[in-house]
């Protein structure tokens, strides 16, 4: 018992005090031998070839090799025909002296030198066999239709075993489906045969895989007949044939032709493939299902072939042990079989075969072989190729089951340990060295390495070492101020050093230092962190019309230290060659795009860190085929129903059907469209009218567009009928007072119906005549009436007629004969005067019996006879506006104030205009007046000027007065205070004293009517300064003081000058301007019309009235909103107005632009004294 807790205690040392791991021992120190490389197991051989059985080793000193052949010593050098390789434990027959099935058997390889003994597995060496189909007679099979049939295959046993599979003479595969298939030992299965299953070449084929040889069996015939047939052929096929003679057979429920009874039993080993299958017989074909008893299929390894009728799972595990059911169904009915699955394993490892082991002198280790299968395995141990319980005793070794437990190792205790591992099913085993050394560590990671990883990426930086005892491994980095334990680094028992997450700061030079109580190796390496491969514009799904281009755009970014490669790939494959296809530095270009150019493109950047990759997809679209196989069926008198087959889409879908037809009898060769139907069908009622030879045709529409048409239909003669429809548009009017016009729109060849169409024509006056008067009309469209009443109504018919009947009874249409003029004016017209520029007209309409037609409206027709100031007569053509309609009353605007005017009143129809009315005459009234004519400037002195001016052009009125307005202007355009002068009405002239001498004014004046002011003329001046002034300031600009002075002030304003030029530059405003948009002041707001106050006065406006003003720069008068203009009005020349004289034109719109045309009119030219007035602004 206490022995127990030592090893115990001992084997808990042994795993927290020292992990053992897997080590590649330098070849440079002893060690036992390692096999690195054998044949496999289950060795078969190709009979043609020279054997090779591989067995390699290392270990130091170099192994030597033996041999053993179905356990016994194989003594190569006493058989020719066998080699050994150098330095190598392979053996190669020769076989041209022998046969290969001479040297099939059980091998086993074993490497020894003085530190131990390994071997090999046994390997089975067996030669491979493609044996010939044993010679028979196949007799061919007669079976009845419906019945099911199986056709054996039986091929010969071959190593390993053949692929079956079933073809014709032309080595063409059999076509399989759920109701023929084949099983899994090769045999063809026939739930029920059908007419088409007769065939003489039904052939099973082997395919031998190891020596790629294929085995045919002899043809086997199969005649399928039905019962009658079979009665007829019995007697021919007595002698040779193998005659299926059961019953006929109808509809049956399924039936399992294999596996057999309700339930069988399978046993399959863990990690092999389980194949289960269920075949039935049946009428009709059965499905088949698969389900598990209590539990689901593992969804990843399962998968169904043949139909369902084969369900497999591959890498089978315990847990698929169970019952399965398949079952069959047709509609009389199902069938059910149970398969129990048993799942066998052979010996497997749990954690890995057991490690070699190098230990030093006085350490402790273990060697491990866990192992499982089912039934359990047993272990057994050897050392050294000989069974352990016959090996030296070692009291620093103790076996316990699956493990071997060292302790206190010595110097000498080398050794290789075999582990074999086996149940009924199988084997393993495995070779494990101890090797006791004592060495100072060393590292094997090359020194100076250099990692490259990507950003965010994982980063492994390794430092492999060998020592014994094992070496402690420290990572620093650059100073090594401390050891790298701890987040973000991670150390693995190995001495690889892990940054999960790297990062640009952790590139840098690291150090591993290898320690153990012998001494310390150090070594370094660097570690490069680089920028990530990112595709920031990735190919975006592109459709495209055949014969154009498309490009593909894929912009990367990538670590510039690494050299980037793009890639492109069709279809996970490469580019095809072809000129067309141009790969740019970040695009893909496709020229004259074809349909084989459809697919998944690709773009791959790869560096030799990392890559990243984008993909699109291209449809590549055109005009759709035209469709085929046009067929006619369903014929009847006025109908048919067109089938067809549509073409290709072309990666875009049809919409919609477009059918045309050909009438050949009245149009040929013009093609008429019919109806659409949608895309999705593929047949068409058509509706056709009588007497048509109709051939149709079809073309299909997608997004790209029509395809062409299809091949005609054939022709498709419809029979002669009696007209459907009527004549339309049927009317009557007259074209003169005495007749009535009857047109209507003929009908077309297709309405016609039938031969010899023509129209018969009816009409009678409106409650005049009961009785209809009738003309038949050929050829025409229309039919004159003569000697008719003047505009009188009627009541019309057309009809149809043709060969074959009349069409059907019309409908009444209504019309008048034709008009004459008005017989008589308006009656009590007279004017109602509104304002100075518009008057009101008002009339009795005509009666209906004197119109003499459809009244059309009235007009008036109206003139300026003259003004009233100055009664002489104005030479002004007759101005007409029209009022549609029947009106009583309109409105005449734009007239002229002050003025007398004549009119009269006309009604017209559509045969035009009838007797004028008595002639009447209205007066204006007054209004404002226009502006003055002229204003000029005489006389300019020091301090005194004299205005000239002529009276309005358009008084309007009686002149009461003239008003005369001035104000100073600086030369910063800033305005001084208004002057006022009240002038009389007969005067022309007045002078102005005491002016401020070289000063500018700007001078405004307007005249006056009892009806208020109207616009004013404007004008700047600057007196002129005498001589005597002029050398005073000669001699003050002589004087010292003053020219200093004025250099100063020139300087400054110089200076000013600059500033205000920056300003302006930056979209500064004038001062005047700022004063106008801040200025709240009374004192500066506009002028209004009512007390004629100014505003300021700016330069940039010379020629323009002060703010307010109505006056435009170039004198002239702008109209009121009373003083519209004619020409704004009425139709034309002839203006339109509404009852109440509101405009039936765009008046607005025509204002508005003779607005904007004022308003860029400029002012009357510069006089010289302007002239003179602008050099003295600059003295």
């Amino acid at each position: 018992m206490m022995e127990r807790r030592r090893m115990d205690a001992a084997l808990l040392v042994v795993f927290l005090g020292h992990l053992a791991t897997a080590l590649e021992v330098p070849l440079d120190l002893p060690q036992p031998p390692t096999i690195t490389n054998q044949s496999p197991r289950d060795y078969i051989i190709d009979p043609r070839e020279n054997i090779i059985i591989h067995c390699e080793a290392k270990g130091n000193p170099h192994p030597s090799f033996s041999w053993t052949r179905n356990g016994t010593h194989f003594d190569i050098d006493e058989d020719s025909n066998v080699n050994m390789r150098p330095h190598s434990g392979t053996l190669v027959v020769d076989i041209s002296r022998e046969k290969a099935e001479h040297y099939e058997g059980l091998y086993q390889c074993t490497a020894r030198n003085k530190h131990g003994t390994a071997v090999s597995n046994n390997i089975f060496v067996r030669q491979s066999r493609s044996p010939l189909w044993s010679k028979e007679k196949i007799k061919p099979i007669v079976v009845q239709e419906g019945v099911s049939l199986v056709l054996p295959c039986r091929p010969p046993v071959g190593l390993p075993p053949p692929i079956i599979f079933w073809m014709d003479n032309n080595f063409q595969r059999l076509p399989q489906s759920s109701r023929v298939s084949q099983s899994l030992n090769g045999d063809l299965y026939f739930s029920n045969v059908l007419r088409e299953d007769s065939r003489n070449d039904y052939i099973c084929y082997a395919r031998f895989p190891h020596t790629q040889t294929i085995q045919q069996k002899q043809p086997i015939t199969v005649k399928v007949i039905n019962l009658d047939a079979l009665n007829d052929t019995m007697a021919a096929f007595y002698n040779d044939t193998d005659l299926f003679s059961e019953d006929p057979l109808e509809e049956r429920k399924p039936a399992f032709l294999i596996p057999s009874g309700p339930s069988s039993s399978k046993m399959v080993l863990r990690g092999q493939v389980l194949e289960m299958e269920c075949i039935a017989d049946g009428l009709p074909t059965p499905e088949i299902s698969w389900t598990k008893v209590s539990r689901d299929f593992p969804a990843k390894r399962t998968s169904f072939l043949h139909y369902q009728k084969t369900l497999r799972i591959v890498n089978v595990s315990e847990s698929d042990a169970g019952d399965y059911r398949c079952t069959a169904r047709n509609r009389l009915g199902s069938v059910h079989h149970t398969i129990h699955v048993s799942v066998k394993a052979a010996p497997y490892w749990l954690s890995g075969p057991p490690r070699n082991l190098v230990l030093a002198p006085g350490e402790n280790g273990v060697l491990t072989c866990r192992a499982s299968g089912t039934p359990k395995p047993t272990i057994t141990w050897a050392m050294n190729g000989i069974p352990i319980e016959n090996s030296p005793k070692d009291l620093s070794r103790k076996v316990e089951d699956d493990t071997i437990i060292f302790t206190d190792v010595q110097t000498g205790s080398s050794a290789v340990y075999q582990c074999n591992v086996s149940n009924d099913y199988g084997y393993l085993l495995a070779n494990a060295f101890v090797n006791v050394l004592s060495e100072s560590p060393r590292v094997l990671t090359p020194a100076n390495k250099v990692y490259q990883v990507v950003k965010n990426h994982q980063a492994l930086m390794d430092c492999a070492s060998f020592g014994s005892p094992m070496p402690r491994i420290t990572w620093f980095k650059e100073s090594r101020s401390s050891t790298l334990d701890g987040d973000p680094y991670i150390l693995h028992d190995n001495g690889t050093l892990e940054i999960h997450v790297a990062q640009g700061r952790h590139s840098g030079k690291y150090t591993c230092v290898a320690q153990n109580f012998l001494g310390n190796y150090e070594n370094h390496i660097y570690l490069e962190v680089k920028e990530p491969t990112r595709i920031l514009k990735q190919p975006e799904y592109k459709v495209v019309q055949r014969g154009r281009s498309v490009v593909f755009e894929c912009k990367v970014k990538h670590d510039p230290s690494l050299t980037p490669i793009m890639t492109w790939l069709k279809d996970d494959g490469e580019l095809p060659d072809d000129e067309r296809f141009i790969v740019d530095l970040d695009s893909l270009t496709i020229t004259d795009v074809t349909e084989n150019d459809v697919g998944v493109y690709t773009c791959i950047m790869n560096t030799t860190l990392d890559h990243d990759s984008a993909s699109a997809e291209l449809t590549v679209v055109e005009k759709p085929d035209p469709p085929t196989d046009l067929e006619l069926t369903d014929q009847k008198k006025r109908s048919v129903q067109l089938t067809w087959t549509p073409g290709d889409e072309h990666y875009s879908p049809i919409h919609k059907f477009l059918i045309q037809y050909e009438d050949s009898l009245h149009h040929r060769g013009h093609w008429h469209n019919l109806t659409e139907v949608p895309g999705t069908k593929t047949t068409a009622h058509l509706k056709l009218s009588p007497y048509v030879h109709y051939t149709f045709r079809v073309l299909a529409v997608n997004a790209v567009g029509f395809s062409h048409p299809s091949s005609s239909s054939r022709i498709y003669k419809t029979e002669p009928a009696a007209p459907d429809e009527n004549p339309t548009g049927v009317k009557g009017f007259g074209t003169q007072h005495d007749n009535l016009v009857i047109s209507w729109k003929p009908l077309s060849d297709l309405q016609s119906n039938g031969p010899g169409l023509h129209y018969r024509v009816m009409w009678r006056q409106q409650g005049v005549d009961s009785e209809w008067t009738t003309v038949t009309v050929a050829n025409n469209s229309q039919f004159v009436v003569s000697g008719t009443p003047t505009f009188v109504p009627y009541e019309i018919k057309v009809q149809a007629v043709n060969d074959h009947g009349d069409g059907p009874e019309p409908a009444i249409a209504h019309g008048y004969s034709g008009e004459d003029l008005p017989l008589a004016a308006p009656r009590n017209v007279q004017a109602m005067v509104r304002n100075s520029t518009l008057a009101e007209v008002h009339w009795d309409p005509v009666l209906p019996k004197h119109t003499r037609g459809h009244l059309k409206g009235y007009k008036v027709y109206y003139r300026r006879e003259y003004s009233i100031h100055k009664h002489n007569p104005h030479h002004v053509e007759e101005q007409i506006l029209t009022f549609s309609g029947n009106h009583s009353h309109g409105m005449l605007p734009g007239l002229h104030p002050f003025s007398r005017y004549s009119f009269n009143v006309r009604a017209y129809n559509g045969k035009g205009e009838g007797p004028p009315s008595l002639t009447q005459h209205f007066e204006t009234p007054e209004g404002v007046p226009g502006a003055p004519t002229s204003l000029i400037v005489t006389n300019p002195n020091l301090d005194s000027l004299t205005l000239e001016w002529s009276p309005p052009h358009d008084r309007n009125g009686h002149i009461t007065g003239y008003t005369l307005k001035y104000q100073p202007v600086n030369n910063s355009n800033e305005v001084g205070p208004v002057e006022e002068l009240a002038l009389l009405a007969n005067e022309t002239s007045v002078t102005l004293f005491n002016l401020k001498y070289s000063t500018r004014y700007k001078f405004y004046l307007n005249a006056k009517t009892v009806r208020g002011a109207g616009p004013a003329i404007s004008q700047e001046v600057v007196p002129i300064i005498n001589e005597a002034v002029a050398s005073r300031q000669v001699d003050i600009a002589t004087q010292g003081w003053f020219i200093g002075l004025m250099c100063a002030i020139a300087l400054l304003i110089l200076i000013l000058l600059i500033i205000c030029f920056i300003q302006r530059n930056k979209g500064g405003k004038y001062p005047v301007k700022e004063k106008e948009d801040a200025h709240t002041d009374p004192e500066f707001q506009p002028m209004k019309e009512d007390d004629c106050t100014f505003g300021e006065y700016s330069d940039n406006e010379d020629h323009k009235p002060l703010k307010g003003s109505r006056t435009p720069s170039n004198g002239t008068v702008k109209r009121d909103d009373s003083d519209d203009s004619l020409v704004d009005y009425g139709e034309g020349g002839d203006g339109q107005f509404n009852e109440d004289g509101s405009f039936i034109g765009q008046y607005s719109g025509k204002t508005a632009s003779r607005d904007t045309g004022e308003g860029h009119e400029s002012s009357e030219a510069p006089s010289p004294i302007n002239a003179m007035n602008s050099l003295n602004s600059f003295v």
